[in-house]
């Protein structure tokens, strides 16, 4: 049986760092690569990508809607994306945030989460905001398969600062609500030298004050997207999350790929560097 996933994500980041690339097919994107604005486009776009972050860094996410765009020929370049980058070792990210209730989540879940499934990915960004109880099949199937998931906490828009940051009748923040639960999750499936297998997303933006949130634990992966163009830097990481910074995922995206297939290699090492410099002693 493969390692658990948590753990699979605290190898990877011992590895290689904390930089996650980001496939974002973006139409000026595509334009600037010289692709065209189409399923063939996306397709070469994430191949290229997968080819440039193998054995660079240790994870890559997907965002799903550049693909879903084209419809099934979309999803089936997606299809030859996931399948590359797990060939290559790199831990697969499906950055789709899918949230539903009963058989529609089990679904959702399955698509992404089941061995074989043209669609399988490592890990899934799910979407609480129904109730984390409305996951219940996504954490199943995640634990029966060593999967992962990176549930919705603290997003760094500013349209979810009222509904994120709001007092639940706990008298926490939701967010703090959501990590609570999930926390507990973690901890029924992980000892205390483990890592969950069930993160969470948590804006680089963020500040954790603010949000009512905290520390947790067990240690579980926290994917940061707000790294490069949104304006959080490598520099911040240990500023920005403090005693759980061991375990940020530091997603980039626009800020690498905007370098162009003939320099997107290049752009990699040099992020991976600014951040071993950033997180060194």
């Amino acid at each position: 049986m493969s390692a658990r996933f948590g753990e699979r994500v605290r190898a990877a980041l011992s590895a290689h760092g904390p930089l996650c690339v980001g496939i974002d097919p973006h139409a000026a994107l595509l334009k600037s690569w010289g692709l065209t604005d189409d399923a063939r486009g996306v397709r070469d776009f994430g191949l290229r990508t997968v080819e440039a972050a193998a054995g660079r860094v240790g994870l890559v996410k997907p965002q799903v809607s550049f693909f879903e765009r084209f419809g099934s020929a979309g999803i089936a370049a997606l299809e030859d994306v996931l399948a590359a980058a797990r060939a290559a070792d790199l831990i697969v990210i499906a950055d789709a945030k899918r949230g539903d209730i009963g058989t529609t989540m089990d679904a959702y879940a399955e698509a992404w989460l089941t061995p074989g499934s043209p669609l399988e990915a490592d890990a899934l960004t799910v979407n609480p905001f129904l109730g984390v109880g409305a996951l219940d099949g996504a954490f199943a199937l995640a634990q029966q398969h060593d999967k992962g998931l990176f549930v919705l906490a603290a997003t760094s828009n500013p349209e979810a600062e009222g509904l994120q940051r709001a007092v639940s009748e706990t008298g926490r923040a939701v967010s703090a609500d959501i990590i609570a639960v999930v926390s507990s999750r973690n901890a029924e499936h992980s000892d205390t030298r483990e890592w969950g297998s069930f993160g969470f997303v948590i804006g680089a933006t963020v500040d954790w004050t603010d949000a009512g949130i905290a520390a947790f634990a067990p240690t579980a992966p926290i994917l940061a997207p707000g790294f490069g163009t949104q304006g959080a830097t490598a520099a911040d990481l240990r500023h920005r999350f403090g005693t759980m910074s061991h375990a940020v995922i530091a997603s980039e995206s626009r800020s690498i790929l905007s370098a162009g297939p003939a320099g997107l290699a290049t752009a990699i090492d040099a992020r991976v560097a600014e951040y071993r410099e950033s997180t060194r002693g």
